[in-house]
């Protein structure tokens, strides 16, 4: 059995309803919910953008189906607190392991999610007492910017974290160094380096990575291409935030920027849905 939350209802219909309590407070409801019980479920279930209100819905729906003794796999493209696997300051919190028990607890089997950032590799793995499947969306990019530009096309990462989405492909990684935590009420670390060992002269270049945040890594990595005289110039990542006027900026210096629409935003040019028409039926 799918359900479909109506924070994905771009890609499925939506068939149960999450809505206010008019003190803010979530209220989810799964109709005819004794029809699943025992019943091998999908969840499919956005956990960004509002992530921590969406995880909040999301433990409710799973905890609502552990009561009736469905067994769910929570089908979520992009796993937020994902960077917070490791502290880098005494006293941080490991947001990832957090959130990962407190979808295990709820009563999620399995999560299914795309590029998840500190897994590094397609597979199965649990983390924190949760199972996950980790599919990557790299071949659907690359093959997009194939298309897209009609001509052959060399692959690189914009740091060594990312060189698992291009090394299948023969592409090569750029190296990142980030500084300190700035002042502030952002936590932010500031991109300080992003160094190119390789020649791209005459080439034509994706430049693909798991996410695209603020756009500080992207930038530098297009800004290095083009630095070494690369003939065109694409970007791509799995996951597009576009924080601040990171998209327009991307626009500007590039021949063209595109993600999954793993979360909505204007140049989500790939669907997902294949990446997951192979592994939502399997059992947890």
């Amino acid at each position: 059995m799918e359900l479909v939350s109506p924070n994905f209802s771009d890609i499925m219909e939506a068939n149960i309803e999450i809505k206010k309590f008019p003190d803010g407070d979530s209220y989810v409801l799964i109709p005819e919910i004794s029809k699943l019980q025992g019943e091998e479920v999908s969840l499919f279930h956005r956990l960004y953008p509002a992530q921590d209100t969406e995880i909040f819905a999301a433990i409710l729906l799973l905890d609502t189906l552990k009561r009736v003794g469905a067994r769910t796999t929570l089908v979520s493209p992009y796993l937020p607190y994902s960077r917070q696997d490791k502290t880098f300051k005494e006293g941080e919190a490991l947001s990832a392991q957090i959130l990962c028990s407190l979808l295990a607890n709820a009563g999620a089997q399995k999560l299914v999610t795309i590029d998840c950032h500190f897994l590094k590799k397609e597979g199965e793995f649990e983390y924190s007492g949760l199972k996950i499947k980790n599919i990557s969306a790299n071949k659907l990019l690359v093959e997009h910017a194939r298309k897209k530009l009609g001509e052959e096309l060399e692959v690189i990462s914009p740091d060594q974290g990312a060189n698992y989405l291009v090394e299948g492909f023969g592409g090569k990684s750029m190296k990142k160094e980030r500084g300190e935590y700035k002042e502030g009420a952002e936590a932010y670390r500031a991109v300080e380096k992003v160094e190119m060992e390789f020649d791209v002269k005459g080439k034509n270049i994706l430049i693909i990575d798991d996410m695209i945040s603020t756009g500080g890594t992207m930038v530098r990595a297009v800004e290095n291409v083009k630095k070494g005289g690369a003939k065109k110039v694409l970007c791509a990542a799995t996951h597009g935030f576009f924080l601040k006027d990171s998209l327009e900026k991307l626009q500007k210096i590039t021949d063209g920027v595109f993600t999954t629409n793993s979360i909505p935003n204007p140049v989500a040019e790939v669907d997902i849905m294949p990446l997951f028409k192979a592994v939502i039926r399997e059992k947890p």
